[in-house]
């Protein structure tokens, strides 16, 4: 049989269509395909054979979710879903030109996953696999170390990483496919990278059209269209001609290896095989360029940069459609000598004026560098992608992102939340978008708590967001020896500017609350009891002379300070920005 790299240098090798939603709409007794390797191999079999006889030159293994997880058993029903399934593609191609690869899909279980992946991909050589294909991943965290141990076994076996992706070029873990793609290409033990799933025949094309960079062996297995909910299941529609039609087109794109994902059934493989005949590969690979657009003016992050101590300053957003206040306040504290206007996303988890439509306003308006806070916790992937279009569109280029509060316990029945990801992995998908010029570059902020008990914990979760793109950090309030030890030391073990958090307490009730219903914050009882038995105006300039003192024991440690607005005490803020202009 011709080694699969001469083949892939001739012309198109054509996969075979899905498995999983073809079998269940043939056999919807409850039994998933992967079970039906060991229950019913003759319907594996059967549908194998309908593949290639549609002319599919290639076929996976009936495994993609043969996996402990997903097959809720031990490894070892796993190891005999696998056995049968390899015996029954080989025996599907046997006299046969068509080569048969070993299917593996992304584990969900995060612990048990490196391991597992392993015991797979060594299962699969010892049955004697040279073709593996690892489709449908989100990132590139697990392939190239599986590829480098089937190298050491095989040599000469050939491995295809496949990820997922949205039409607008982002896996679901919020990565740019253009990235990926190229990393795989550039992995010694990966000898072919390309797209599956998700989207359709159309929008794969034209996404694979606007790639600036396409692997040496680049792939594409889009679905046969897009899903609708039929009495309790998934069906795909889609269109066979149009399928092949758009399939036709892949080979000039330089595409070398082409199939059919969910609900791609023989017919489409057939009309596929029929449309690229006779097609050659156009040896299409563009050059990656790393053009970006011109830096976009940001002029507090130009302040930071420049080694200047700057201040910003939170005020709340308005909780009704009064914006008078909140508009005004920030043009004093602008002009009072602060550098950007922080606002929080909805704070303990209540619904409040939108933080960047806010900032919005800000910046046409006033011309204030507002920074807004974006949480994790209302938002999916689309929502936040075009929440951040809307602020680089109004020139809003600094954002502050924040887990976000929890929901109350008592409102979580009508409320839910989504923290579909994390703060780090959030701030790795901002940057993408701007390093794919989906939008101008953000200056991206983090929250770190210097209050907390484990504080190494909470420093090495700032290192990753470091990593994912954070370029500075706010704090919490400092109010004890141990916040500002804490400070002082993730000064030495961050790499990003930090603005140490200062919060003007304004009564000894407030400093009580603070300390025992405020998550995340803690404040010393020699501060709580300097406030006993103040008045009104005594806690105020009590609240003015500790800010003072905060900031001048941060000024080794920081490059600014982050002030919080007490109950829209304005003029007391302006008090301390005045107080604190001679020290900057």
């Amino acid at each position: 049989m011709t080694d699969i790299r001469t083949f892939l240098t001739e012309r198109p090798l054509l996969f075979d269509g899905s498995m999983g939603i073809y079998y269940g709409s043939l056999y919807p007794d409850g039994t998933g395909s992967e079970q039906a390797n060991r229950l019913h191999p003759e319907r594996i079999l059967a549908i194998h054979r309908q593949y290639l006889d549609a002319g599919a030159r290639a076929i996976k293994t009936n495994t993609f979710a043969a996996n402990t997880a997903f097959l809720q058993c031990a490894f070892g029903q796993v190891e005999e879903t696998i056995r049968a399934a390899w015996e029954t593609a080989n025996e599907a191609a046997a006299g046969r030109e068509a080569y048969v690869f070993a299917d593996i899909g992304p584990l969900a279980d995060p612990e048990t996953g490196p391991e597992e992946y392993e015991r797979v991909v060594e299962l699969f050589l010892e049955l004697g696999a040279r073709h593996f294909l690892f489709e449908t991943f989100s990132d590139l965290s697990v392939q190239p170390h599986l590829a480098e141990r089937i190298k050491k076994a095989e040599p000469d076996a050939f491995v295809l990483t496949s990820f997922a992706s949205m039409a607008e070029g982002f896996t679901p873990a919020g990565l740019p496919v253009g990235t990926l793609l190229r990393q795989a290409d550039g992995c010694p033990y990966i000898d072919g990278a390309g797209l599956n799933c998700v989207i359709g025949p159309g929008h794969m094309l034209k996404l694979v059209s606007g790639l600036r960079y396409r692997p040496k062996n680049l792939s594409v297995m889009p679905n046969a269209g897009y899903p609708t909910a039929a009495r309790g299941r998934m069906r795909y529609g889609g269109d066979a001609d149009f399928f092949a039609g758009c399939m036709a087109e892949a080979p000039g794109l330089g595409v070398r290896i082409l199939g059919g994902c969910c609900g791609t059934t023989p017919a489409f493989i057939e009309k596929t095989a029929a449309a690229i005949r006779g097609e050659r590969i156009a040896g299409v690979k563009p050059v990656f360029s790393e053009t970006r657009r011109p830096p976009a003016k940001n002029a507090f992050s130009d302040k930071l940069d420049d080694g200047k101590r700057v201040i910003a300053l939170e005020l709340d957003p308005p909780a009704d459609d009064d914006i008078d206040f909140f508009i005004d306040g920030a043009r004093r504290l602008r002009d009072a000598g602060a550098d950007a206007i922080t606002i929080a996303d909805c704070p303990i988890a209540r619904a409040r004026a939108d933080s960047s439509m806010l900032a919005a306003k800000l910046h046409r308006e006033l011309g204030v560098d507002p920074i807004p806070h974006m949480t994790c916790r209302d938002r999916n992937i689309n929502a936040t992608r075009a929440l951040l279009l809307g602020l680089s569109i109004e020139g809003v280029r600094n954002v502050l992102l924040v887990t976000g509060d929890p929901v109350p316990s008592s409102e979580r029945e009508k409320i839910k939340t989504v923290y579909a990801y994390s703060s780090a992995s959030l701030a790795a998908y901002v940057r993408a978008l701007g390093e794919e010029g989906c939008l101008a570059p953000f200056r991206l902020f983090g929250a770190l708590n210097v209050n907390a008990p484990h504080f190494d914990a909470e420093l090495r979760k700032a290192q990753r967001k470091e990593e994912g793109g954070v370029r500075g950090f706010l704090t919490q309030p400092v109010f004890t020896e141990r916040a500002f030890e804490n400070l002082a030391l993730a000064s030495e073990r961050l790499a990003s500017p930090i603005l140490g958090g200062i919060y003007p307490i304004i009564s000894h009730r407030n400093a009580v609350f603070m300390n025992s219903e405020v998550a995340g914050i803690e404040v010393s009882q020699e501060i709580i009891d300097r406030y006993e038995g103040l008045s009104g105006g005594e806690a105020e300039e009590l609240a003015v002379e500790l800010a003072l003192e905060s900031a001048k024991r941060m000024l080794p440690h920081t490059a600014g300070w982050y002030l919080m607005t007490p109950f829209r005490r304005v003029e007391l803020m302006e008090r301390i920005l005045r107080r604190l202009a001679p020290l900057r």
